[in-house]
């Protein structure tokens, strides 16, 4: 987390929608001094808190806007919006739990990870007192608007879980999408590139990429599974989007779309992967050393 967060790998393959050369441009409202491991653990330590193996060491919160509200800011109207936002959180969870709120400036929208060490006011450690449960969170954001709207009154408040029912499909399992179909692309045409003369090499190739591809598509396959029900939601409302485009409801639409992009996407690299011969399938799985014994 800490080296999306502040960006300290030279390449992100596994998230396209990060532009390097813009990454200059990226911003802390709150510098972590040493690593995120360091700040959690000092300040749990100063605060003598209680530990377990399962304990919550710290919290990744994610802030941001929709592309419309951001298009046209300067970079000091887009501090602004989220050193206002630090303020909220800072009230809310304890200035001195925050170790960093790092803005990203170099993906699609600008948004900012705001980490910190759950401790409550009477020195324990507990995320749970903290955060609370799914009800707790949804007032957290109505009192976030409430607080973001009297800086910027823009601002719309987005539609509510409480009502709405539904579950948030996180951006992470989109991107997983975009990921394993390049990859799925990569092992099709070192497949597809087999001949009696290079058999050997494009073998060993496509089976290290497929020794890849396989763990990441196990999670992704969980993803899905966990949001089933909100993907078939929005896919049974497909038929609607054009008559939403139309009247100007911009943001339902484009979240419709992308659902509708992942289950295509999660079908066919089911598909992709049914295609796969069982014994490339069964020597994937293996140790590639082994692969290479077979020989």
């Amino acid at each position: 987390m800490e080296a999306h967060h502040e960006r300290t790998k030279a390449r992100y393959a596994s998230n396209p929608d990060i532009d390097t050369e813009r990454s200059k441009y990226n911003f802390h409202i709150v510098k972590p001094e040493t690593s995120y491991k360091r700040e959690s653990d000092g300040r749990i330590e100063a605060a003598g808190c209680k530990t377990r193996r399962d304990s919550v060491r710290f919290v990744d919160t994610l802030i941001t806007a929709s592309p419309d509200f951001f298009k046209g800011k300067k970079r000091d109207e887009v501090k602004a919006f989220f050193q206002t936002a630090t303020d909220f959180l800072s009230r809310k969870i304890g200035k001195g739990n925050i170790f960093a709120a790092t803005v990203h400036m170099d993906e699609r929208t600008p948004h900012m990870h705001l980490c910190f060490t759950p401790i409550t006011e009477d020195g324990r450690l507990s995320a749970k007192d903290i955060i609370g449960n799914r009800v707790q969170l949804i007032r957290w954001q109505d009192m976030f608007f409430a607080h973001m709207v009297k800086a910027f009154p823009d601002l719309e408040r987005g539609e509510s879980a409480s009502v709405t029912g539904r579950r948030h499909i996180p951006t992470r399992v989109f991107k997983q999408a975009v990921h394993l179909t390049r990859q799925a692309v990569q092992i099709q045409a070192a497949l597809d590139g087999i001949t009696p003369l290079n058999a050997g090499k494009k073998r060993d190739e496509a089976l290290a990429l497929l020794q890849k591809f396989f763990p990441g598509m196990e999670k992704f396959e969980t993803q899905v599974r966990k949001y089933k029900g909100e993907i078939n939601r929005l896919e049974k409302s497909n038929a609607a989007l054009a008559k939403k485009a139309a009247a100007g409801e911009k943001e339902s639409f484009s979240k419709q779309l992308e659902t509708a992009t992942l289950r295509a996407d999660y079908h066919n690299l089911r598909r992709f992967v049914d295609s796969l011969p069982e014994q490339v399938k069964r020597q994937a799985k293996l140790p590639q050393r082994t692969h290479n014994q077979e020989r």
